[in-house]
Order: structure tokens, then sequence, then C-alpha cells
């Protein structure tokens, strides 16, 4: 029942209570006896549903109440009976018995439920934080899988690096004496450009198995981007894709120009690599609160939103020839220089978004 209810039940009760009391003869002793014990009704009930500041005012109340009838009616008695008044104190007594009784039980109603709030919280938290232990060691184990990995990879690579120079070299020389005989140099160029493409995976091993922060130096952040729309142009000019540059004026920032390119280089191929019958690679930047902000974004088929933490783990790749190195390597470029890369899917392609400190900031 609503507060503002239980007040308009207690006041009727009192109401009703109380003019019965007056509109009775004092001669009708036995119902005036009735009356009195009718009032205890609205004061247990106000102790009960408002605690002990209610018990004690409706008794106050009723006994405010009660009294010119006392005075007023019974006082013409000369034998005032005694128990009307011991009637009153009772009233109070009762009220604040059973205001006290109620208050107590609604505090310790309300301990428990603190303790069993206090108790679930706890309870969230050991939950939230096993799973983060677990996710932790799920981590860990991956991490040192990695990096086991990632030793043998790079040891792996530099035991065939040499002999894919010496192949290389081998190549060029044949097909420079080959020059009269067309079907060789035909399969000459064929070795070639697959020992390029094995020497290019060598160094993404490589690159992935390299730790360490970046060198500080100022990098033209426009500068970098253009040099890289020029070296991926001619492959996207071949598969339809439109080159969008969004240029406008940023600071400089301090990190390594070769490791930068690299990364800018490696989401262009990604994105070009998702949009083999054509489409639209836009490239933007904006400088706010000493962020760089440069974002990729692409008209390709996208990534699946349960996918796109996965992106960025060594060796994942959606595509079959793909080595899953570059948005590998792209990434631990970018938090090398103390910035961070999102990706998500923009309902056309994917976006990836880039933030870098500007030199001088103070996340530098």
């Amino acid at each position: 029942m609503k507060p503002h209810y239980r007040i308009f039940t207690i006041a009727l009760f009192i109401a009703v209570i109380s003019w019965l009391h007056y509109s009775t003869t004092i001669h009708a002793d036995h119902y005036h006896d009735i009356y009195r014990r009718l009032y205890y009704i609205p004061i247990v009930l106000a102790g009960l549903w408002f605690r002990l500041r209610g018990g004690i005012g409706v008794a106050l109340v009723v006994s405010l109440i009660y009294m010119p009838h006392i005075l007023l009616q019974w006082g013409q008695q000369r034998n005032l009976p005694l128990e009307q008044y011991l009637e009153l104190l009772l009233y109070n007594v009762i009220g604040a018995l059973t205001g006290y009784l109620a208050q107590k039980e609604w505090l310790q109603k309300t301990r428990y439920q603190e303790t069993a709030r206090n108790l679930e919280e706890s309870y969230g938290q050991l939950r939230e934080q096993t799973d983060m232990l677990i996710r932790s060691e799920q981590q860990l184990e991956k991490a040192t899988r990695l990096s086991a990995l990632g030793e043998l990879s790079a040891s792996l690579a530099h035991e065939i690096r040499n002999p894919l120079a010496s192949i290389r070299l081998s190549s060029d020389n044949l097909r420079d004496s080959a020059a009269n005989h067309p079907d060789k140099i035909e399969y000459l160029d064929i070795l070639s450009t697959e020992v390029q493409r094995l020497n290019q995976v060598v160094e993404q091993y490589l690159s992935l198995a390299r730790n360490g922060k970046a060198q500080q130096q100022q990098v033209d952040l426009n500068q970098t981007l253009e040099e890289v729309l020029q070296l991926v142009r001619q492959q996207a000019t071949g598969q339809n894709v439109e080159l969008i540059f969004e240029e406008t004026e940023q600071p400089p920032l301090n990190g390594e120009q070769v490791q930068l390119k690299q990364a800018f280089l490696n989401l262009a191929l990604n994105a070009l690599q998702a949009m083999p019958d054509g489409g639209t690679l836009r490239i933007s930047n904006r400088f706010d609160k000493d962020l760089l902000t440069i974002i990729f974004a692409d008209t390709g088929h996208g990534v699946a939103p349960d996918k796109l933490e996965e992106i960025f783990a060594p060796f994942y790749s959606t595509y079959n020839s793909g080595t899953g190195l570059g948005l590998a390597i792209t990434r631990r470029i970018i938090e090398s220089h103390g910035g961070k890369i999102n990706a998500k899917n923009n309902g056309t392609g994917m976006l990836f978004c880039i933030n870098l400190p500007a030199a001088g900031s103070e996340h530098d």
C-alpha cells in the first residue's frame, strides 16, 4: 500500500472513532469502553507502517483528540474514572513500543539487504577477477607460444635470407645471358618474382620479431602518406581502385619515418587486397587535442564483427595467400610510437583509425 493511502486509512480510523466518542452519550459507558480500545488500531498501524515516529505521532494525536472528551464530557462526573487517563498513557506506550519494534525490524532488514548487496557485489567482482585471471592466463600462454614461434621464425628467416639472395642474383645473371631466349626469360621472371615475394615474407617475419621503441625524429605525416600512395598507385590503377587523400595541415610527430611508412603501406595494401574488383580507398587525417588521427577507409568486403579483435593477431589472415603479419606489424609499429589503432566495419567496408601523439604534446 502506498504511503498516502496508509495515512488516509489511519486518519479515517481516528476520525470515525472520535466521532463515535463525541456523538455517544456518556451514560452508554460500555460503548465508550469499546471505542477507547478501537483507538489502538490506528496507533498500532502507524507504528507498523511508519515505525517509531509514526507510532508516537499518532498516539499523541489520539491523546489530544480524546483529551477534550474526557475533560468536557466526563469532567462533569464527580467520580472521574482514572482508567481513562491511564488509557491515554497506554496509547503513547503502545505507540512508542510498536514503533520501536518496527523500527528495529526495519533497521535489521536494511542491514541484511545491505549485506546481501555487498555480498552480491563482492561475488560479481570475484567473478570478474576470475574471468580476468583466466583471460590473462590464456593471453600469457598464447604470448608464450607466439614468442617461441617468433624466435623460431626469426631464426629460420635469417637462414633463408642468404640462399634467397643467391637465387635472386643467379636468376638475374641467367636472365642477362638468356636475352635471345624469350621462353627462358619468362620462367626466369617468374623465378625472380617468387624470390622477391619470399624475401618480403622473410622481412615481415623479421620485422615482427624486432622489439623496442622507435627512434625519435620529426616526421611529416602528409609527406609520408603521399609516399605510400605513390607506392600503391600502380597496383590501385590495375585493380580499378580510386585513391582519395583528404590532406589537411598537420603538425609533425616524433617517430621513425621508415617504420610509420611501413605501417601505412601495410594498411593500404590490406585495403587493396580487400578490393580485387575495384572500389575506393579514402585516406584522411585531422589534428585535435594534441593527437593526430589518420583514417584508412575502403569499400571492400569488411570483416565479421566477431573477428575484429583477431585481425591484429600474428599469423591471422582472411586470405589464403596472406601471411597474417601485415596488421600485426602495423599495430606493433603504432604502439611503439605511443599510439593506438582500431578497426571497425563502416557499413561499406573496413575503417582503420590510428591515433598518434603530435610532437611536443603531453602524450608524446
